[in-house]
């Protein structure tokens, strides 16, 4: 196990403990985790997503690319983003349809890149894909910390405004992704 699975391991635990802060159930509330859950779970969001970048950057670097990190980075991202959406469902009226739509390019996503595995065949996040990233990223950050400083200004939506660019980015990049990648599934 190296540093940079290690690292990758490390987003994986923090995804329970973001959602303690985020939705903290009866326990939570106990402790008055509120608004302050919420400023946790943002620091702790951030902090797993800036190891997506740290993880990628020592394993390429120091030749430590595994087929472990390879399996378990994505997985490590989808749960983290999934887990966000999901709850942001019950804690702020995120749209069932919007996180149905992000979930459903992720599973297509990851069943083409299993069959391309299969076949030996490496499919890399194209410049769409990781736009639609870093756009849902910004967009949950905004709704845990309900658009401060913005909010103290005014009551524009921005958090809810962006998961919505970003529900049209997924769609735009699974489409993109199909289509350059189609030959995936006519070589059968």
């Amino acid at each position: 196990m190296n540093l940079a699975n290690k690292i990758t391991i490390s987003r994986i635990l923090a995804t329970p403990i973001f959602l303690f802060f985020l939705v903290p159930g009866w326990f939570g509330q106990f402790l008055g985790l509120n608004q302050w859950g919420r400023y946790a779970a943002a620091v702790i969001f951030i902090l797993a997503s800036l190891t997506d970048m740290i993880d990628g950057n020592i394993a390429r670097k120091h030749n430590m690319v595994t087929e472990l990190g390879k399996f378990l980075d994505p997985v490590a991202d989808k749960l983290l983003v999934t887990s966000a959406l999901i709850a942001f469902i019950k804690t702020d009226n995120l749209s069932v349809w919007a996180v149905f739509i992000i979930i459903a390019r992720e599973f297509i996503v990851t069943g083409f890149r299993i069959i391309a595995a299969g076949r030996g065949v490496v499919i890399a996040a194209d410049k769409w894909g990781k736009v639609k990233t870093v756009v849902q990223i910004i967009a949950i950050v905004a709704i845990l910390i309900r658009n401060f400083p913005i909010s103290l200004i005014t009551d524009f939506p921005l958090g809810m405004v962006l998961m919505y660019i970003a529900v049209v980015l997924t769609v735009i990049s699974g489409v993109n992704y199909l289509a350059k990648n189609a030959k995936v599934l006519r070589d059968n």
